[in-house]
């Protein structure tokens, strides 16, 4: 990543387990404006990324320094929720919801978070344990204001998206989507 021009912050990203894949820490200072827009290339169709860098500067720094590492490329949303809660989970290279990229970052929250359908937000175990799993409200989401928000995707992003929901879950574990969720890599731009 090259260095961030313009205001910037300064991020902290301690290590926290083993990475799921090997990846180096994200820089340190991360800029406060700009977009950043990613191209999630799944097996159902192209998912947009539309992340403000305002709100969420560390975690949308994270985020890029993934994307450019190839951390999310050939790996799979492996949880989606279709009951009380209507998310679909991505991030983690292993497929269990544990695995994530040996660091950790602080939330970036104001208390006033909120996540309409197309919202792409931080997945965590818990206060200030941000990794490189997140997930995207298909669906209006009655959430906690607890899970940094990244930003969002666009309405045809969401019937990608939908089109993975509406496969439903597997039977057994009630969070495996049924429909190939895969993603085959993450580009900027």
């Amino acid at each position: 990543m090259s260095e961030p021009t313009g205001p910037v912050t300064e991020c902290s990203y301690p290590a926290a387990g083993g990475a799921a894949r090997p990846v180096d820490v994200p820089p340190s200072r991360a800029s406060t404006e700009g977009t950043l827009v990613a191209t999630m290339e799944m097996a159902a169709g192209n998912v947009t990324l539309t992340f403000p860098r305002e709100n969420a500067p560390c975690a949308v720094n994270s985020f890029e320094s993934l994307v450019l590492q190839g951390f999310y490329d050939e790996t799979t949303c492996h949880r989606l929720v279709d009951q009380g809660i209507f998310i679909l989970q991505c991030g983690d290279p292993t497929g269990t919801g544990r695995g994530g990229p040996g660091y950790n970052y602080a939330d970036e929250l104001s208390g006033q978070e909120t996540y309409p359908r197309g919202t792409v937000a931080m997945a965590n175990a818990g206060a200030d344990t941000n990794g490189s799993q997140f997930f995207i409200c298909w669906e209006d989401t009655p959430l906690p204001p607890s899970y940094v928000v990244l930003g969002s995707i666009d309405e045809e992003s969401l019937v990608t998206i939908g089109k993975i929901a509406s496969q439903g879950v597997d039977a057994g574990d009630q969070t495996t989507p049924i429909a190939d969720a895969s993603i085959v890599r993450i580009v900027l731009g």
